[in-house]
């Protein structure tokens, strides 16, 4: 079953909606922040992708936010945006279902709630981190908040979150459980990740991204929300379609890619996954890589679905912002793409959109 994108709701380093994001993707480049973290060996700053929540007070009064964490603000401002974006701000939602993807989920929050329960005891635990901690919170705030009243799921599964999220949110339209899907893809940057991050890479750091360069470690902590209203394809106005999700493993064999489709590729700059995307890319293949746009974090093939909605609504290909590599250039016109995203040593993804 084909789905329809209908709305848009998004927000990272690039700034808060589509306009924002569109420009980001037509200039090639954002700023870059940093996130402090203790490190054994004094505090370092990280590099990092910083997304800002302060637009959620358009949607929801502030003092209404004062107990929701920053991954619940994210979750709910990509809704909202999201919701605007296709005109059904004001529109019943019984019908609606809530699909969020997160590789992180609530680990700034769950580590707080830990933190307090350590110093405090059990008496004196925060309920706030408690509450938020859970790991379908951002889906509940979101639910509750917006009076979703269809059926809510959060999918946890590292790099493979968003596309076996999608799976679920295609299944619920194909039977017909829900008219509309919200689907959204979650990742924040915490003290925890930039400290894995930290130990993984090292104090030295690349000044920017370069996901196409296989024998480079260049990959930069992100996070941010990135919501598309999902609904079956019955020929409204919409930015682009759905045609297939697909998930497996490859066990040695060869993957298959359509060959009339621009290859839009997960590419974060981590070096034990850059080689797999170079192997798996045809020779003479036509791709691009938007990655360095919003960061690297598993949630980001959520960012690609929307930087692909937008190219295919426009019927033009985006600029790769670090060049297009060892690849073939994105051409000028488009009206087909597949989203492709590795993981581990055999996971992948793809996800074939068209223009409508």
């Amino acid at each position: 079953m084909r789905l329809s994108v209908r709305g848009i709701g998004i927000v990272g380093a690039f700034g808060t909606g589509v306009e924002s994001f569109e420009k980001a993707l037509v200039e090639g480049q954002v700023t870059v922040g940093s996130i402090e973290v203790a490190t054994g060996e004094g505090v370092q700053a990280v590099p990092a992708y910083r997304a800002d929540t302060a637009g959620l007070e358009e949607f929801v009064p502030k003092r209404s936010l004062r107990r929701v964490d920053h991954y619940s603000k994210l979750a709910l401002l990509g809704s909202f945006l999201a919701l605007k974006d296709a005109g059904m701000l004001d529109s019943g939602l019984s019908r609606v279902g809530l699909v969020i993807a997160s590789g992180y989920g609530a680990t700034a929050t769950t580590y707080a709630f830990l933190d307090s329960l350590i110093s405090g005891g059990d008496t004196c635990a925060s309920p706030t981190h408690f509450a938020n901690s859970v790991h379908n919170a951002a889906a509940a705030n979101v639910a509750i908040t917006l009076g979703i009243r269809g059926p809510s799921l959060t999918v946890s599964q590292f790099d493979m979150s968003v596309p076996s999220a999608l799976v679920s949110a295609r299944q619920w339209l194909a039977e017909g459980r829900v008219d509309t899907v919200l689907f959204g893809a979650i990742d924040e940057v915490s003290e925890l990740v930039a400290y894995l991050q930290h130990r993984r890479r090292g104090p030295r750091h690349a000044p920017a991204m370069a996901p196409l360069d296989a024998g480079a470690e260049s990959s930069i902590i992100g996070e941010g929300a990135s919501f598309l209203l999902l609904t079956r394809d019955e020929g409204a106005p919409a930015y682009c379609g759905i045609d297939s999700v697909e998930t497996g493993n490859l066990f040695g064999t060869q993957l298959s890619l359509p060959s009339d489709a621009l290859l839009l590729l997960g590419a974060d700059g981590r070096s034990e996954l850059g080689r797999r995307y170079q192997d798996a890319v045809p020779e003479g293949a036509q791709a691009a890589c938007y990655t360095p746009i919003y960061g690297s974090m598993p949630a980001a093939a959520g960012f690609d679905l929307a930087a692909a909605a937008l190219a295919l609504k426009a019927g033009r290909a985006f600029a790769s912002p670090a060049g297009p590599g060892p690849f073939v250039p994105a051409p000028a016109a488009v009206s087909r793409i597949c989203s492709l995203r590795l993981a581990g040593p055999s996971e992948y993804a793809t996800i074939v959109m068209s223009k409508l």
